[in-house]
């Protein structure tokens, strides 16, 4: 490598450190991973013929002008195409979750999201050849993103520090970021220039992020180019053994399927996501159908709720950080706590749109609430995976998701039989008690079956003697002058 080289490889480290960089891309491919998966819920509104529907007080409500749509799908047909998106989704939960553990987290988070962006190119074109081809891209769609999620603690289990985190999972939290950027924006390019170019824009900011992704980032500190002795020292030395610096070669799934801590995270994600998923999936068609907001009006207020989530998020995760690393609480009670007031908030706010959603400033209220609430998660459950078992954090992540996947499903079945037969405020009053008995449910489970302590199989002994893997590099050198690293 050449001095200039060098030097400017110097200024851009100084500038932000490979594991900032490492957050950054990943905040960007969270919003870009939700973005990919939310634009259907709103382009089906301006894809879709409408059909006289009746408003809060059963009163048939008459069809907008500006409602245009190519197809005749029922509201059966619509929840069935927005829930095939998780047929393919939990195919990949568990699976992606362990590959990330053993040939890297960067490269399946990577990848998924590169065909996820290719996919989303070829939708107008699946919709207009028919409804099964439609739904056969959403199934592979959600087939590539099913790892994308558990692929992410792999790769914080080698880059961050255990007291660093629950920040850094926070960033998955840009989803509710990138859905509130989507959601206007899509309800703009709808208006402007027709529904399919929310698929080509969507898709065309994925590749570009893609190309970014593999430029920058890295499988692990050992192995990237442009990090100083400093960093690095600094990251191992945090992590210490707590995650293995080979990968272990097999899970110890008996270990795991009977220790508790996992059951309360895989049981508490599942109960708490089929509230989100219903809420975010939903929520675009409740404010149609119910509210009677016109498409951009939609796109705008169906941002709030998101942008309220990621607020709460960042905040959330900061602070239980701070919690854990000055001592004043321990993991497992700064776990609980979040967790807790993440989903009894929005199950008492549930509660709340069962009297007054019927009224569109307190819905847009009580759901922007409940969103902001939920936020909360960063700090509680969702990392908690990273606490008890670090190397295995993939795969729990991905046994957990797998059944949230499912429950996502079952949330788009659910409302569309409920509100097929009888489209009106009342049978979307069932559906928020629903919601409101399953958040309170996943606090339960939770605050009685959680922890936040190491596992002891979280380091389980090799069967065989391993031989370590190129990528893990080889260790720090003192006589590196040029503060790099030997590889």
């Amino acid at each position: 490598m050449t001095n200039p080289e060098k030097a400017q490889q110097g200024r851009f480290s100084n500038l932000l450190s490979c594991r900032q960089i490492l957050s950054l891309m990943t905040m960007f491919g969270f919003m870009l991973n939700y973005a990919l998966r939310v634009n259907l819920t709103i382009a089906i509104v301006a894809m879709v013929k409408p059909t006289p529907h009746n408003g809060t007080d059963g009163a048939i409500m008459d069809v907008e002008e500006d409602d245009t749509g190519l197809f005749e799908w029922n509201p059966y047909q619509q929840n069935f195409v927005l829930g095939s998106f998780f047929w393919g989704y939990i195919l990949t939960e568990l699976p992606g979750g362990r590959l990330a553990e053993l040939i890297g987290g960067r490269r399946v988070f990577g990848h998924s999201m590169l065909w996820a962006s290719l996919l989303t190119f070829i939708t107008p074109f699946a919709a207009k050849f028919s409804y099964v081809a439609l739904i056969v891209v959403r199934v592979v769609l959600g087939f590539m993103l099913g790892a994308s999620w558990p692929a992410i603690h792999p790769v914080a289990a080698v880059w961050i520090p255990p007291m660093e985190r629950s920040k850094f999972i926070a960033n998955s939290m840009a989803s509710s970021l990138g859905a509130a950027v989507t959601m206007p924006i899509c309800g703009y390019l709808i208006s402007s220039s027709g529904w399919e170019s929310v698929f080509y824009a969507t898709g065309a900011v994925g590749l570009i992020w893609s190309f970014c992704w593999f430029t920058f980032t890295f499988e692990s500190p050992a192995v990237h180019p442009r990090i100083s002795i400093e960093e690095r020292r600094e990251i191992e030395e945090a992590i210490g053994n707590s995650t293995s610096k080979k990968r272990p070669t097999y899970v110890p799934w008996c270990d795991m399927f009977t220790s508790a801590p996992v059951w309360a995270i895989i049981i508490t994600h599942g109960l708490s996501v089929f509230g989100f998923f219903t809420v975010i999936n939903q929520l675009p068609t409740y404010m149609h159908d119910i509210l009677n907001f016109k498409i951009k009006e939609n796109g705008l207020f169906s941002a709030l709720p998101y942008l309220a989530k990621y607020i709460m998020a960042m905040g959330a995760s900061y602070l239980a950080d701070y919690l854990r690393q000055s001592g004043k609480l321990s993991t497992t009670a700064t776990r609980k706590i979040f967790t807790g007031f993440a989903l009894t908030g929005p199950g008492c706010l549930m509660v709340a749109q069962v009297f007054l959603g019927a009224n569109a400033t307190a819905s847009v209220t009580i759901l922007t609430l409940s969103l902001f609430c939920h936020g909360a998660i960063t700090g509680g459950y969702l990392s908690n995976g990273l606490d008890i078992a670090p190397n295995f954090a993939g795969t729990i992540f991905g046994m957990a998701n797998t059944l949230s996947s499912f429950g996502g499903f079952l949330s788009n079945l659910m409302v569309g039989a409920l509100t097929f037969a009888d489209p009106t405020y009342h049978a979307w009053q069932m559906i928020f008690w629903i919601l409101a008995g399953t958040y309170i449910s996943a606090a339960l489970v939770f605050a009685v079956i959680g922890s936040g302590e190491l596992q002891p199989w979280n380091n389980p002994p090799e069967k065989k003697k391993d031989v370590v893997s190129a990528e893990e590099g080889a260790p720090l050198t003192n006589g590196d002058t040029n503060g790099k690293v030997a590889n």
